[in-house]
């Protein structure tokens, strides 16, 4: 790659794991439902349902998941939570406010010698203060020129971060886990991508990328990044 290439990554589970704490909540939530009927994997369904509509509205993050829950449970049990049960769904959740950015292995010496060799930005969506407080936290804020926090990262964010950023399309490159987030809207905007997937990525960021799409770069680590850039 030219040194004019420009790398612009993305943040939770593709920097730091994300949404394996999610996960971990969800499962305890799910436990803690006991539905008479419904098993596992029924409940899940509706819970994504649920998120996927509170998404749109209340864009994403901790709180969204956490008014996901508490709505899954009363559309369950067909009446408003007690205030008991909005206790139990917080205090299920509370590992979700206070837990330690956890690095994915190489990020960091990673970033380090590819901003040797140029420029890094960082575009991450959620909620912005739950989202500047792990980049501050995870010690990696020194590595990007620029850091964006957009409430959805569609072809249009991507479009204007483009512009924003005094950015050439063909000579950017998007680098993240998520298809629906990360790459395909990357490359409608004309950019293109890396694709390292991460095992824990959240169900509803999951999408189809074309096989034969030679403007998409698939690896199978973070650390492969230097064998390409």
């Amino acid at each position: 790659m030219s040194q004019g290439q420009t790398l612009v990554f993305d943040a939770d589970d593709t920097l730091w794991e994300n949404n394996v704490v999610f996960e971990r909540v969800i499962d305890d939530f799910l436990g803690w439902l006991a539905h008479p009927t419904l098993d596992r994997t029924e409940l899940r369904a509706v819970l994504d349902e649920v998120q996927r509509a509170n998404a749109l509205t209340h864009g994403y993050g901790s709180a969204m998941l956490l008014r996901s829950l508490g709505d899954c449970a009363e559309r369950l049990r067909g009446r408003p939570a007690t205030r008991a049960e909005q206790d139990e769904v917080e205090a299920l959740a509370a590992v979700l406010i206070d837990h330690r950015v956890e690095l994915i292995d190489g990020v960091a010496e990673t970033l380090a010698e590819l901003g040797g060799r140029y420029a890094l930005l960082l575009l991450t969506k959620g909620d912005l203060t739950e989202q500047q407080r792990k980049i501050d936290t995870s010690g990696l804020a020194g590595h990007f020129r620029a850091v964006d926090i957009v409430a959805e990262k569609d072809g249009e964010t991507y479009r204007r971060f483009i512009e924003r950023h005094g950015l050439t399309a063909g000579d950017s490159w998007m680098i993240g886990n998520s298809p629906k987030s990360d790459i395909l809207p990357a490359r409608a905007a004309g950019m293109n991508a890396v694709f390292i997937p991460n095992a824990h990525t959240w169900v509803l960021e999951h999408s189809e990328l074309d096989p034969a799409d030679e403007g998409v770069l698939r690896l199978n680590g973070f650390r492969e990044l230097l064998k390409h850039f």
